[in-house]
């Protein structure tokens, strides 16, 4: 499908604190009860940019999109959505970004244009018909499904519509939850196509996953967390990206 003239042009100002991270965590704990989740946690996720968190279950991934959801108050730190501290300015902050978790909630009955239309009157960006199918054909979405109900949709086609929803926020940034997670080889490429588009668009993209193949394959910069800190960060370089086979070796260990 040929989307060469679809535009749709995220906020792409710095943040407003003068910052060059979209997202931001700087020497930021977090804690549930009695149990440390973040320790002194710096974690920055610049425009256009796809940074992939990597960690053993109760590393603090989850926490950590909560913490830039505004869902988890920090005990200590700095915390930033373009600018924005999602603790005392929740609502602006949340307006700054999309989420899109690891199995996405649709109303069933309502067909993908019509999800969209509704969703984006609820976050106070009603849009028209026009817009809103831009999104949808960006995404990959076939046409033919755009009035189809969404209860009869895979999870590829469910990504799909989410990540229209996001195009159409005209969002600075996306929080995804381990997004390859139930996707078959087909499904899996498109949606590495989708972030590709993310990033032309200059959205600031943090994915949580524990596929280390997956991220070597899409994102910018990978990040290991391990005992709530950011243990290591590896950036895309030349043409292989990434030592995969280094990588897995390192986080094979830390998961161990």
């Amino acid at each position: 499908m040929n989307t060469e003239h679809t535009t749709f042009a995220p906020d792409k100002r710095p943040p407003a604190d003068g910052s060059a991270n979209v997202l931001e965590a700087a020497g930021v704990s977090a804690s549930y009860g009695p149990r440390t989740i973040l320790q002194s946690l710096d974690l920055g996720v610049r425009p256009g940019e796809v940074y992939a968190l990597l960690g053993a279950n109760g590393a603090g991934k989850t926490t950590t999109l909560s913490l830039f959801l505004g869902f988890v108050v920090p005990d200590g730190g700095r915390v930033r959505v373009n600018g924005i501290d999602p603790v005392t300015r929740a609502g602006e902050a949340r307006r700054q970004l999309a989420y899109i978790p690891e199995n996405v909630a649709f109303y069933e009955q309502l067909s993908a244009r019509e999800n969209v239309a509704y969703l984006l009157d609820l976050a106070g960006q009603g849009a028209g018909s026009d817009r809103i199918d831009r999104a949808l054909a960006s995404a990959g979405l076939d046409a033919t499904a755009f009035d189809r109900r969404v209860g009869g949709f895979s999870k590829g086609m469910r990504q799909k519509v989410a990540i229209a929803l996001a195009l159409a926020r005209e969002v600075p940034a996306l929080l995804l939850d381990e997004p390859t997670s139930g996707l078959d080889p087909q499904a899996t490429y498109e949606f590495n196509r989708l972030l590709g588009l993310l990033r032309e668009k200059g959205i600031a993209t943090l994915m949580v996953t524990h596929d280390l193949l997956g991220a070597s394959e899409v994102a910018d910069r990978i990040g290991f967390l391990g005992a709530g800190q950011l243990e290591e960060e590896v950036a895309a370089e030349g043409a292989e990206r990434f030592d995969v086979r280094s990588l897995h070796r390192r986080y094979a260990g830390r998961a161990a």
